[in-house]
This record gives C-alpha cells, structure tokens and sequence, in this order.
C-alpha cells in the first residue's frame, strides 16, 4: 500500500495526486512541500513537488475538515516527501561508488596490461576514497561464470556482514574482483609481522578460507581466490592484481582441488612455469625413465600427502587412512619405478620438482 493509500484509508475519503503547470497558479511558485492550499478549484489541497514548469499537488475530496486533520495532512505529505528525497539521495550516493569502481577497476585492468614497470599511481580523479591511500589487505576474486549487473551490490553486501568490516569491491573483467579490505582484520598479527611473519601469513590464509567458503556456498558458487599481504592500494593496486591473477593460475595448475591461494606458497612453482614446455617434457621423461608414473591417482595422491606432511611417514599413513606398513610399500614401490627414494631429501626434492614440472606439462 503506497503512502497515499494509507492516508485516503485514515482519512476514509477519496485522494488523488495531480500535475499542473505553473503558469495556471503563479502564485504557487516557491512553497514548500506540505503547504495547504484550502479549496483550491473545489478541492482541499496540498503541494507534493514544484518546479519551474509545474505543480504536483494532492487532493482530498471532502469537506468539513479539522485545524487538526489538516495538520495532519501537512505533515504526512511533507515527511513522504523527506523519505523520498533522502532515498533518491542514499541511491544517488551507491550508484556514484558503484561508477567509481567500476572506472578504477577499468585503469587497473589497462595499468596490468602495460606491464608492472609502467604502472602509475591512481589518478586523484579516481582515488576519491582516502582508503586508498592507507594499508589495506588484496582479494582477488575469479568466479567460474560471468557475474550479473547485480552482483556488484549483492557482493558488498555479503562481504561487510562477513568480514563485519567495510570493504571496497572493484569489478575487473567479467569474471574478476578486486576486493580491499581494512588491515584491522590482522591488526594483533600485523603489529608483530616483522617479528611474526607467519603468522601474518597464517591469519590472511585463514581469513582467505573463510571467505572463499562463503562466497561458494551463499554467492557464486565454484570460485578461485587469492589474498596478499597488505599494501597501499593508491601504489601498488595493479602490482597486487598481477600478482593474485598469477597466484590464481599457478593455484589452478599446480593446487589441483584446492581454490584458495596465496602467492608466498607460490615460490617454486612461479619458476618451473616459466620454463619452456619442451625442456619440461624432456627432463621429466630423462629424470623418470618414463613420463606416466604419476598417472596413478594412488601414486598421485600419496606424493601429494607426504609432502604436504613434510615428508611425515606417520602423519601421512594418518591423513591417507592406512596402514604405515602400506605407505612404506607404496613408497619401495615408486622407489623400484623411478629410482628415486622420497624418504631421502635429495630424491624428495628432485621428485617433488619433478611432480610440479609433471603437472604444469600435463596442463600444457
């Protein structure tokens, strides 16, 4: 029920909003919303909206009125017009942030294709937020599937009722967001991170994982993300974007099963995709005699495991769910295929570089 239904219904007599020119009631010219015009053409009245060209004016159709039911009149019109006003105001303001970000994730994207020797701070034009300018924490977001017009809003919405933080949401391309958040969400760690450094790291990963499984469970469903350290987005927005873009394609190749990344996890396997195909798939078959050992998903798996658990033979037997005596066969086993023992640092390394060049070579 609109606002003047439930006045006609009050006041229990016809009601109706009308638009006239100006030029029929001059001295109409400048009043306020919510001044009575009594009996105006028959009817008691009174000014919704004027302008320059015309009079929106709402009529009540009945006599014998009260100083009181006027004033109640009055001050119902002018409040309706208040509330409208201050919300075509707050309306105004979102759409405003919402072009802001949209025209600041357009530069990033155009800045990251220059290459990081040529990026440059962010315009003043564009760097309206004076949060840009302080240390904020970087959220890339790729989603599987290209985000609706709506989504912009709905995302900011969910990620402040997550986070209880204010954050700022950038649209990148179709499928990519940029999110910065306030550093006070590591702020015990962030005091002590050049004594702590893992611990930093430690509490961005766990906040990275809480997010992303909100994300895919209340938003976008199947979703990659990536967090770095935090950074002042005024100098180092496009340099994070790179980053996170890259640590999200490393995560795809080599953190199969896995959609949350971090680029410091990400060292070792930056410079094996750097190396050209063919020499990859030239060393893997030399260092293994043969190129589908890992062709396994039993072999895959308990590599994957037993590295993870630095090289942790009962850990891993815990994770695995067998038996220890049923790892250490597993392993004498790959030891006889590929000469190499897993249990010992030299063959663990060479077969982990060997592991990641696999995959990075199978992707290929």
């Amino acid at each position: 029920m609109s606002g003047w239904e439930q006045l006609q219904h009050i006041l229990d007599c016809p009601i109706n909003a009308v638009e006239v020119p100006i030029s029929d009631h001059p001295e109409l010219t400048g009043l306020q919303p919510g001044t009575l015009i009594d009996h105006l053409d028959g009817y008691l009245q009174v000014i919704i909206q004027s302008d320059n060209r015309s009079i929106r004016l709402l009529q009540v159709h009945r006599d014998n009125w009260t100083e009181t039911e006027k004033q109640l009149i009055s001050w119902s019109v002018a409040r309706s017009t208040q509330v409208a006003a201050k919300g075509s105001t707050k309306q105004d303001a979102k759409s405003e942030a919402e072009r802001n970000a949209r025209a600041l994730g357009e530069w990033i994207v155009r800045q990251s294709a220059t290459g990081l020797a040529l990026a440059d701070p962010i315009p003043d034009d564009i760097a309206q937020d004076g949060r840009l300018y302080a240390e904020m924490i970087p959220f890339l977001l790729e989603t599987e599937q290209a985000a609706e017009a709506a989504a912009f809003r709905e995302l900011q919405k969910l990620l402040v009722s997550f986070l209880d933080e204010e954050v700022i949401v950038i649209p990148l391309k179709g499928q990519e967001w940029l999110i910065l958040a306030p550093v006070s969400l590591v702020r015990d760690t962030l005091e002590e991170r050049d004594e702590q450094a893992d611990a930093l790291e430690e509490s961005l990963e766990s906040i990275g994982s809480g997010l992303y499984e909100m994300l895919a469970s209340e938003w976008i469903g199947e979703c990659h993300l990536a967090v770095g350290r935090p950074m002042k987005p005024v100098k180092s927005a496009v340099a994070s974007v790179v980053q996170l873009q890259e640590t999200i394609e490393l995560g795809r190749v080599f953190q199969v099963g896995a959609n949350m990344h971090v680029p410091w996890n990400m060292h070792l396997e930056r410079l094996l995709a750097s190396i050209p195909e063919p020499v990859r798939v030239r060393y893997v078959e030399q260092a293994l005699g043969r190129s589908d050992v890992f062709m396994e998903t039993e072999t895959m798996s308990t590599l994957e495991t037993f590295f993870a658990l630095d090289c942790n033979v009962s850990e891993t037997a815990k994770k695995l769910y067998i038996h220890r005596n049923t790892l250490l066969y597993r392993l004498d086993k790959l030891k006889q295929e590929t000469g190499l023992d897993v249990r010992v640092f030299r063959d663990a390394v060479l077969m982990k570089i060997i592991l990641l060049l696999y995959k990075v070579t199978k992707r290929a």
